[in-house]
């Protein structure tokens, strides 16, 4: 390694430099993928992509410069405007009648050109003068014009796990021409530790990494420990350990708190766990459990809000996904509350455990089959639609009969509807 290189931040240095190095993107760039192929064949389209920071969309972009025969240009939309825009493009118009090929024009961060500037490009993209690689942590079919992105591919990069931060973390100990060449050793614990806390952000893994080497001695005891990254990121491990007793702890108060209808205390907790770094699916799905747990039939709208707001928390992303989690938390903590479906499965399956099943009444069973009357299926079997959507008649077996599963609450909309036997009879009943 040249000193030019040594100097390198280590996240730039271990940028991979073929399709074959990347982690965690197997659908991206796996072999036989649309992207890969194109890459390969060198076909490439205008391609968007978009993800979280640290997921590699600009590390892709600069694999393309590396394979494509094609000339590659990268700009910053922070630093660019529409005067460069259009010297680029003259550039590439030039380059094309010379017979040196297509320009690829990669834009970092491309959301935050504006309307004007991303009207530039248009034309030039739907003549194929260029090839535009866009590269953005926000939502595109938000931030990019519309007939720009109907003309561009979009290819979403998912936020890294754990394991796979782990690997790239292990490649940069161990390589020898750009990482730091097995000069110190690092404990599975303090491997952990840094993939969770960085919350698949690869950057930002990496830097950790070169930060706690830096703190090593230089000849002797070079071990990276959770001790050790404790003097670099020792209050944001201490706030919340993903891992440890506190992580089960903030999300056991999260959820009695969305329970017990404490709106304040459920956003202390949901703050707590979004400031850590916790996976906003893990939260969405907590959410979701609590309002069909906790809420259920006493505000059945409540599991549908939940719902929405975990697939948009989930398509936009950090750091805007903490408002649909905030509605949801508290819609769940302003709805009534009712256990009855929880309940009622729990009651339900324990029969079923202990063999409490009976026989399907004759009158309920199968009767499409050619002599199924013979025994006596579905003979009796009372449509309630022919007697306006609900008639007396047994639906459980005769062992069972009687047995209330469930049990309204009487809160909000769960008031019921069931039928009971009265004097022999069955007959309906509204609570």
């Amino acid at each position: 390694m040249t000193d030019s290189q040594r100097k390198k931040p280590l996240a730039d240095r271990m940028r991979p430099q073929c399709l074959d190095d990347f982690v965690g993107q197997e659908k991206v760039v796996g072999k036989g993928s649309p992207l890969r192929r194109m890459i390969e064949k060198d076909a490439l389209q205008s391609v968007l992509f978009y993800g979280p920071p640290g997921t590699g969309k600009t590390t892709l972009a600069e694999v393309i410069a590396h394979t494509t025969g094609e000339n590659f240009v990268a700009i910053n939309a922070v630093s660019s405007g529409v005067p460069e825009l259009r010297k680029l493009i003259q550039k590439a118009q030039d380059t094309l009648r010379s017979g040196m090929g297509r320009t690829i024009v990669f834009i970092d961060e491309i959301h935050r050109f504006n309307k004007a500037q991303q009207d530039v490009l248009l034309p030039y993209v739907e003549n194929a003068t260029i090839i535009l690689v866009g590269a953005t942590t926000e939502n595109p079919f938000f931030e990019i014009n519309s007939p720009l992105l109907s003309r561009m591919k979009v290819i979403r990069l998912e936020k890294l796990n754990s394991v796979h931060i782990q690997q790239i973390l292990l490649r940069a100990v161990h390589d020898k021409a750009n990482g730091f060449g097995d000069s110190f050793q690092i404990t599975e614990d303090a491997l952990k530790i840094i993939a969770d806390f960085c919350g698949g952000d690869a950057r930002g893994a990496l830097n950790i990494l070169e930060q706690a080497e830096f703190m090593l001695p230089e000849k002797q005891d070079r071990i990276i420990t959770a001790e050790v990254l404790r003097n670099i990121i020792g209050n944001a491990m201490q706030r919340y350990d993903k891992k440890g007793d506190q992580h089960y702890d903030i999300i056991s108060a999260f959820i009695k708190s969305m329970r017990g209808s404490d709106a304040n205390a459920a956003l202390h907790y949901l703050a707590r766990m979004i400031e850590g770094g916790e996976d906003l699916r893990f939260i969405a799905r907590r959410i979701c459990i609590c309002a069909a747990e906790d809420v259920g039939l006493a505000d059945p709208q409540a599991i549908v809000v939940a719902n929405a707001c975990a697939q948009v928390a989930d398509f936009v992303g950090y750091p805007e996904a903490q408002l649909p989690l905030s509605e949801a938390v508290l819609y769940i903590c302003n709805a009534p509350k009712s256990n009855s479906a929880t309940m009622g499965i729990e009651y339900a399956r324990n029969d079923i455990r202990n063999n409490r099943i009976g026989n399907v009444p004759p009158h309920l069973r199968d009767a499409h089959y050619p002599g199924s009357e013979q025994f006596g299926h579905g003979i009796d079997y009372k449509y309630p639609h022919s007697y306006g959507g609900w008639v007396e008649q047994q639906y459980l077996p005769d062992e069972l009969v009687g047995v209330e599963y469930y049990k309204p609450t009487g809160n909000g909309d769960d008031k019921g509807c069931r039928q009971t036997k009265k004097g022999g009879k069955y007959i309906k009943t509204l609570n």
